[in-house]
């Protein structure tokens, strides 16, 4: 796989990241059969980068922190940097491999795992965690479905950065929501 190197910087730090140039060149047309699977993980999106902001504001040395669809990781990655003791898990292998491999770039220590929602034995053997960890997850009626029934068994405080899909207005009505940021919430069940 091809990859490009790139700095990010949240909050005057700068992690340097590799991410494939194109996700889309990454579609492959057997895995989308067999489980509808798109390399959404691939992608650094918006709303990674302000879940980052935002956990840097929160004070996280010490927390047990679960991140899930976590993708390039960045939110991982910086709970990491700021003392947490990070779990980052996505469905993809490929993503939970560059993850790995960035984080050991930066000299982060943290673990990640290829873990799916609808098997989630590796999530709740943790729980409770003090901190869960979401970023653009809310992408595909499914995801939003497989949430409600997930994040209420995982306990801890609940933080996600939410770019407005579909299925966001419903789930988020599910819950009682602080605004942390644009785009960013903290979840209570009511």
């Amino acid at each position: 796989m091809d990859l490009i190197d790139e700095d990010v910087e949240i909050s005057g730090r700068v992690l340097r990241l590799l991410r494939p140039p194109q996700p889309d060149a990454l579609i492959d047309e057997e895995a989308f059969d067999d489980d509808e699977f798109l390399p959404y993980w691939a992608e650094l999106w918006p709303s990674g980068v302000a879940l980052a902001e935002v956990i840097c504001r929160l004070g996280l040395r010490g927390a047990r922190v679960l991140e899930l669809g976590a993708g390039l990781g960045l939110p991982s990655l910086t709970a990491a940097l700021e003392g947490a003791d990070v779990f980052a898990t996505d469905w993809a292998e490929d993503a939970v491999a560059l993850l790995r491999n960035n984080a050991e770039r930066n000299g982060i220590a943290l673990r990640a795992e290829c873990v799916r929602w609808d098997d989630p034995a590796p999530l709740l053997a943790g729980a409770p965690w003090d901190v869960v960890l979401g970023a653009d997850l809310l992408y595909e009626r499914r995801n939003a479905d497989q949430l409600l029934k997930l994040l209420p068994r995982l306990g801890g405080d609940l933080l996600l950065a939410e770019p407005g899909r579909p299925f966001a207005k419903a789930f988020l009505d599910r819950w009682s929501v602080e605004t942390l940021a644009d785009g960013v919430y903290r979840l209570r069940l009511p």
